[in-house]
C-alpha cells in the first residue's frame, strides 16, 4: 500500500504538469483550477471504465498468482528507480513505459505467466501514440491558424484541456489504479481507492508542475498559445482512442509528439531537435532498463526468500 501510494503521488509529478503546461501560456485555466479539474476526474472517469488498468493487472502477467504482489512492489521499485536516475540526469521520460518494463521484467524474474502477444501489442501502441499525436497536431493548428482568431483560442483550450484530460484519466493513469489493485486484491474501481488515488496524484502535480514547464514548455519547441492548444486537442484524441482498445499509452509521450508537430507545422526551426532527441533517446532506454531492472531483483529476491525458506 505504501508502495502504491507513493507511485501515485510519483505519477502526479512526472504526469500531473505536462497535463497542465500545454496550456499555461493562455489565462483560461488557471493552475488550480486545472489541478482540480484533473483530481475530479482521475477520481470520477475509472468508475465507468478502467479496462487500461485491467491490461496492467491481468493481460501482461498474471500477478494474481502467488508471489505477485512482491513481483508488483519490485516492479514498481525499478520503474520508480529508473524514471528517478533518468530525471536526475536531465532526461524526463515515460512513467508508463518504465512500468510495462517493470511489470515484465518483474513478473518473468518471479516466474509468473507473462504474455509475449500483449506485451507486444501495448509496445506498439505505445510507439504509435506519439507520431499519431504530431500528425493530428500538424493538422490541427493549420486548422485554428485558418478558422480561430486569438480572442477565441480560449475556448479550444478548455475543449482540449478537458478531453486530454478525461483520456489522460481513462487511459495512463489507470497505471495508479492499477497498482492498487494488485497491492490490496481487488478487480474493481472502488470509489475510495479512485480518490485516494486521485488526491495524492494531485500532490505530486503541484510539486511537478514547475519541472514539467521546463521541459515540455522550452525545451522541446518555441511554445506558442496555438501549440498548446493544438498539442491538447491531439494528444487527447490520440489516448482516448489507445483507451478505446483497452491499450495504456504515455500521455506525456503524445504531447510531446503534438508538440513537435505542431512546431514542424510552422516551421521546423520552431523545434529544439537536440533537446527532442535526448527525450527520445531517454524513452528508447527506459523500457529495457526497468525491464532488466525488475528481472534481476526479482530473482535476488526469490532466490533469498528459497534460501531462507530452506
Amino acid at each position: 500500500m505504501v508502495v502504491a501510494g507513493l507511485f501515485a503521488v510519483v505519477s502526479g509529478v512526472n504526469d500531473g504538469g505536462a497535463l497542465l503546461v500545454t496550456g499555461l501560456k493562455l489565462p483560461t485555466v488557471r493552475p488550480a483550477t486545472g489541478i482540480l479539474t484533473l483530481v475530479t476526474l482521475v477520481a470520477v472517469v475509472p468508475l465507468f471504465t478502467h479496462q487500461v488498468a485491467l491490461t496492467f493487472v491481468t493481460r501482461l502477467a498474471s500477478f494474481d498468482a502467488p508471489g505477485g504482489r512482491i513481483a508488483m512492489t519490485i516492479a514498481v521499485v525499478s520503474s520508480l528507480g529508473v524514471v528517478t536516475v533518468l530525471s536526475a540526469k536531465g532526461r524526463p521520460t515515460s512513467l508508463t513505459l518504465a512500468v510495462v518494463g517493470g511489470l515484465t521484467g518483474a513478473g518473468l524474474g518471479w516466474g509468473l505467466p507473462v504474455s509475449p502477444g500483449s506485451v507486444s501489442l501495448v509496445l506498439a501502441f505505445g510507439v504509435a501514440a506519439p507520431f499519431v499525436g504530431g500528425l493530428l497536431a500538424w493538422m490541427i493548428i493549420r486548422l485554428l491558424v485558418k478558422t480561430t482568431t486569438a480572442r477565441r483560442l480560449w475556448r479550444w483550450h478548455w475543449v482540449g484541456f478537458l478531453l486530454q484530460t478525461v483520456a489522460y484519466a481513462a487511459n495512463d493513469g489507470q497505471k495508479m489504479l492499477a497498482v492498487f489493485m494488485i497491492a490490496v486484491g481487488f478487480t474493481g474501481a472502488p470509489a475510495a481507492y479512485t480518490v485516494l488515488v486521485a488526491v495524492l496524484f494531485g500532490l505530486g502535480t503541484l510539486y511537478g508542475l514547475p519541472r514539467a514547464g521546463r521541459t515540455l514548455g522550452r525545451e522541446i519547441i518555441v511554445s506558442r498559445p496555438p501549440h498548446g492548444v493544438a498539442a491538447e486537442l491531439a494528444a487527447g484524441a490520440a489516448v482516448i482512442g489507445c483507451a478505446a482498445a483497452s491499450m495504456p499509452v504515455s500521455m506525456t509521450q503524445a504531447i510531446a509528439g503534438a508538440l513537435i508537430g505542431a512546431g514542424v507545422s510552422q516551421g521546423g526551426g520552431r523545434v529544439r531537435w537536440y533537446a527532442t532527441v535526448k527525450i527520445v533517446m531517454a524513452w528508447l532506454l527506459t523500457l529495457p532498463a526497468s525491464g532488466l531492472l525488475g528481472w534481476g531483483l526479482a530473482l535476488l529476491v526469490k532466490g533469498f526468500a528459497s534460501v531462507r525458506l530452506s
